[in-house]
């Protein structure tokens, strides 16, 4: 006998089947965006240490500016990508005479998001081992008179060869992880909105494409 979460891993159909026979229930899944929102916030704080060193030399408390910034943001994002992506989904499958509440599309969104949790784990492991590597620019107060001096301070700072790495590695850990959720979102969207294989695939595939599109162009920017 397999447990919830190997079959919203490894049987989405078979999940969304069963658990969408029920009422409707955001318990869960919130719990599983709240652990993902806890992960990103202490991988933002990990993130956030290296501007926020830099910073520190400019004005005072601006160190700390940074890091709250980075830890509050990392987590609201979480919730707010949930919303998002759901929206997404269920404004899409309108187009396909879907039928369904919002709230059927959150819990789907909401279970499919584990991989993310999974991923940002992974993440935050990968960040633990490059991030202390970093040489961080040293910036003093005259950067505020010459905005060139930040630019090309921070410039350094991503272009450190370990953040280089760091960054190649959790864009790619990013990928896989949301094609992942995406094969379970197909399914979920199946059973919440009452679509076809075919359309559920369309709904969730268009969004997910233009995201990894967006990822990979911007690494390649860098």
């Amino acid at each position: 006998m397999t447990s919830p979460l190997t079959d919203i891993l490894f049987r989405p159909d078979a999940f969304f089947e069963n658990i969408l026979a029920g009422h409707e229930n955001l318990k869960i899944p919130a719990l599983i965006i709240l652990a993902g929102g806890i992960i990103a916030a202490v991988l933002g704080y990990l993130m956030g240490e290296q501007p926020a060193t830099m910073m520190a030399g400019i004005m005072p408390g601006m160190d700390t500016i940074v890091l709250i910034t980075a830890v509050v943001g990392a987590f609201l994002g979480t919730f707010i990508f949930w919303l998002i992506v759901a929206g997404l989904f269920y404004i899409i499958s309108i187009l396909f005479k879907g039928e369904g509440s919002f709230n059927r599309t959150l819990e789907v969104v909401g279970y499919g998001y584990l991989p993310q949790v999974i991923g940002s784990v992974i993440t935050l492991i990968a960040a633990i081992e490059y991030l202390p590597r970093v040489a961080i620019p040293a910036l003093t107060k005259s950067a505020l008179e010459d905005p060139a001096m930040i630019e090309a301070a921070t410039t350094a700072l991503m272009h450190d060869p370990a953040m280089v790495e760091f960054t190649q590695i959790s864009t790619l850990i990013a990928i896989v992880f949301m094609l992942w959720s995406a094969n379970i979102w197909i399914f979920g969207m199946k059973h919440a909105r009452g679509l076809s294989p075919r359309d559920a695939a369309i709904c969730v595939g268009v969004p997910v494409v233009l995201y990894v599109i967006y990822v990979i162009y911007t690494l390649g920017a860098m």
